[in-house]
């Protein structure tokens, strides 16, 4: 968050807010935020934890809370609402480069490119027999908009296409798509590729776990592009150890930074990001402007300059 806020400083001073820049290597513990209770007025975050206890001590001076990009999972947005706190944020921010990083893993494993990358620059000349997108079948677990992004994309290469979500998806894009909605076993236990796209909430929190791994295709992708805890990490270490999964692509993960001793990095069957699955700087760029129009709406300050600022 530092670069993107010093980059726009001249439109904070524009509107004589005073910046506390905490330095932030990949989040803000609840316990980092604490040192500062009460001594901000609005804040912008990505993936910092505002707990409700963190809240209760930032307020009544918090008035809004500018989340950059889509998901809030880290803030307990029962208790903005109990504090009288805004919470804004950017809903579809990364759709389209999130959808398109599902594709490319996907490609990457049917057509096998980075491992023969690998054995030719080794000094191997080794044929890996791949497959064809159309012979597979995708399991898209969460079917919001970034979901069915991907299920359009996967249904031009002509895979099958199974989903599963807890709420009622509309019958016109599954018509559209050739979507099957399904329940979670009979998904996971037809899917080459199962990705996750649903919410971290409740309900999600390690819903991938030993118990239904157990019931995934034998050679199964796993694909996370969400959240790191909607997946048990022990437990999908164990299913590729085993073999019983073929592979898996995560871009996110339980604990961020991915310790050094994880057992993923050592895995040849395992393509690892770090949390960049949205990465587009054309994305970015929208996201920067809403995230502050959000905190200046928040702040009860006229927004409507800050087309002036994106114009010069």
């Amino acid at each position: 968050m530092i670069p993107f806020v010093e980059r726009f400083r001249p439109v904070f001073d524009h509107y004589g807010i005073e910046l506390i820049l905490p330095e932030v290597h990949e989040r803000l513990e609840a316990a980092d935020i604490l040192k500062y209770a009460g001594q901000f007025d609005g804040a912008i975050c990505g993936d910092d934890r505002y707990t409700a206890s963190v809240l209760e001590a930032c307020s009544p001076r918090l008035k809004v809370i500018s989340k950059w990009g889509t998901g809030v999972d880290s803030i307990d947005a029962q208790a903005c609402s109990r504090f009288g706190i805004k919470l804004g944020r950017t809903p579809n921010a990364f759709t389209l480069p999130v959808a398109d990083t599902v594709m490319g893993y996907m490609l990457a494993f049917a057509r096998r490119q980075p491992w023969m990358d690998r054995a030719m620059k080794s000094g191997v000349w080794d044929k890996i027999p791949g497959k064809a997108l159309h012979e597979m079948t995708l399991g898209i677990i969460g079917v919001g908009a970034i979901g069915k992004a991907l299920a359009r994309r996967a249904r031009a290469f002509s895979m099958t296409i199974l989903g599963n979500d807890i709420v009622e998806i509309d019958h016109v894009f599954l018509a559209e798509t050739g979507v099957r909605m399904t329940n979670l076993e009979v998904l996971l236990s037809n899917s080459d590729f199962i990705s996750i796209n649903c919410d971290l909430n409740p309900t999600s929190h390690h819903l991938i776990n030993a118990q239904t791994l157990a019931s995934a295709k034998p050679g199964a992708v796993l694909i996370n592009t969400a959240r790191g805890p909607i997946v048990d990490e022990p437990a999908i270490i164990e299913a590729l150890q085993t073999g019983h999964l073929g592979g898996a692509a995560l871009d996110v993960f339980e604990a961020e930074p991915l310790p050094h001793d994880s057992p993923l990095l050592k895995m040849d069957n395992v393509l690892l990001a770090p949390h960049n699955a949205n990465s587009s700087p054309a994305a970015w760029e929208r996201v920067h402007w809403n995230t502050i129009k959000n905190l200046l709406d928040g702040l009860g300050l006229d927004s409507n300059n800050l087309e002036t600022f994106r114009n010069s």
